[in-house]
């Protein structure tokens, strides 16, 4: 029943106050995980740009260009060609509906609270590459392919060029090069798909409002010279006299003092003018004294060389265009600058990333990417479960629920022991620091200082202690080591008793 221009009215307004309540009982349900938030993110984003079309509607129905709505309230009042007659109206409108339903029978009345469930449970379809691991981190391998094979990139690897893209002052010092052909679709194709993945991953980030904000303080660093790097561009574009002449005119006053300057610039000036160069000193000299009252355009053309007469208009264009294409770039690389910003955090996740992964194997990496998805199923099906209620930050049971306090009174986790062999790592209550000192972090510890982890060692936490501990052990050992040449007994003929030591010297003297 959308057939007249009052009833898509009325239809536009309520799709816009529904989808609106909508937007907002969506956003009464905090997410669990990212990826429910990015669905969240695209649903909404969705639903304002309903609004936003159906707005345009309406704005075109109530303009009534065409006087159709004008027309229609009119018809409604009964308002014909032959005069008003209200009833004719109205039983048209009748037999309108009649027919309607006539040719409709089985409409199905929707449930707007079961409508409203599916949307809200709608998961959208966002593209994303396995690289991208559903918007955790960038892929810029292609861009990166292509800053490797340029002339103004640098053999670097994937990991070292991470830190360099988002910083377009460092990838080239040389003017020339930046202004290139291929170093602009370099920085369009970054600036392209930062925007895509910022529109993926951002969906409700007003990304024109970003970049209007971007370009309005840019035209004004622009016009105050005030652009990081670009600075003296203008400068070096803007003057095209200074460009072309190599000699500044106004310190000369005669043909006699500009001669001083030898042939060989007179020369470069001249070509750069493009005015004839041959002759003597004093010809090239008169030559380019002319120009500094004249213009060029106003000279004979016997003094300019051939197929030169407009090179001086061309230069001036070719500056003028410089300085535009340079505007340009300056304006993508502030773009590329301020989207890096708003994406630094999965910046810095895909550089975490990149370093871990080429530390791993494929296998060690697929087990880690399973894991993860299997953790993320967890975490959305025992989402009840994380929300515990633990003010006291009490240790958790085998149930997966805090301890009682007084349980945790009496075996007195609350107090702190610190082990400065174990890396001063901590260790909460009495019982779990009896028990570490036979566990494998302490045994490393005491294997690192060259020490044997024994019972006497126990209760020793401080390495200068068990060193010292470890010094008078060792001196005990040497004073009751048992030595054979004092302590190992001889009996000679007579009976008498020697140590090993005088028994063998007075053998030696042939005493015994």
């Amino acid at each position: 029943m959308s057939s007249t221009l009052l009833e898509v009215t009325r239809a536009g307004h309520e799709e816009v106050e529904r989808l609106e309540r909508l937007i907002v009982k969506d956003f009464q349900n905090e997410p669990p995980s990212s990826k429910d938030r990015l669905y969240q993110g695209h649903r909404v984003r969705h639903m304002i740009d309903t609004i936003s079309s159906t707005t345009e509607r309406l704005i075109e129905i109530y303009e009534d260009k065409d006087n159709a709505r004008k027309d229609e309230i009119a018809a409604l009042g009964g308002q014909t060609a032959t005069g008003i007659n209200v009833f004719s109206a109205f039983y048209d409108r009748l037999k309108e509906i009649r027919e309607y339903h006539r040719k409709h029978p089985a409409a199905r009345v929707v449930d707007a609270n079961e409508e409203e469930e599916a949307l809200l449970k709608e998961e959208p379809q966002i593209e994303f590459s396995g690289e991208e691991a559903f918007g955790r981190y960038l892929d810029l391998h292609e861009l990166y392919n292509q800053y490797i094979n340029s002339k103004f990139g640098e053999p670097i690897e994937y990991s070292a060029y991470l830190d360099v893209f988002s910083q377009p002052q460092k990838i080239s010092r040389k003017l020339k090069l930046k202004l290139s052909r291929q170093y602009s679709e370099y920085m369009e194709n970054l600036l392209a798909y930062l925007m895509y993945f910022f529109q993926r991953t951002e969906p409700l980030q007003d990304l024109d409002r970003i970049f209007s904000k971007v370009e309005t303080e840019f035209e004004e660093q622009w016009a105050d010279g005030k652009v990081k790097e670009w600075e003296n561009e203008k400068q070096e574009n803007g003057h095209l006299q200074d460009q072309l002449t190599l000699i500044d005119l106004d310190f000369y006053t005669t043909v006699e003092e500009l001669t001083e300057v030898g042939p060989e610039k007179l020369k470069e000036a001249l070509a750069s003018l493009g005015l004839k160069t041959g002759g003597t000193v004093q010809q090239r000299a008169e030559r380019l004294f002319l120009t500094k009252d004249t213009p060029l355009e106003k000279l004979d053309r016997k003094h300019f060389a051939k197929g030169s007469r407009g090179s001086v208009q061309n230069g001036a264009a070719a500056a003028s265009q410089e300085v535009d294409n340079s505007k340009e770039i300056a304006l993508l690389e502030a773009k590329v600058k301020k989207l890096c910003d708003l994406l630094n955090e999965a910046i810095e996740r895909t550089k975490d990333n990149i370093v871990k992964k080429q530390a791993l194997t494929y296998e060690e990496i697929e087990a880690e990417r399973e894991e993860q998805e299997e953790t993320q199923a967890d975490t959305e099906s025992d989402d009840d479960e994380q929300q515990i209620y633990n003010p006291l930050k009490l240790p958790m049971g085998w149930d997966g629920k805090p301890i009682p306090y007084w349980l945790y009174k009496l075996h007195g986790l609350g107090q702190e022991y610190k082990c400065e062999i174990c890396g001063n790592y901590s260790y909460w209550g009495r019982r779990a620091f009896e028990r570490h000192f036979k566990e494998w972090r302490h045994q490393h510890g005491m294997r690192c200082l060259g020490i044997p982890n024994t019972k006497n060692f126990n209760e020793i936490t401080s390495i200068e202690e068990a060193k010292e501990l470890w010094k008078r052990i060792q001196a005990r050992q040497g004073v009751n080591k048992w030595r054979p040449d004092l302590e190992e007994e001889y009996e000679d003929r007579e009976g008498n008793i020697y140590n090993k030591k005088t028994y063998t010297d007075l053998q030696r003297q042939g005493l015994i």
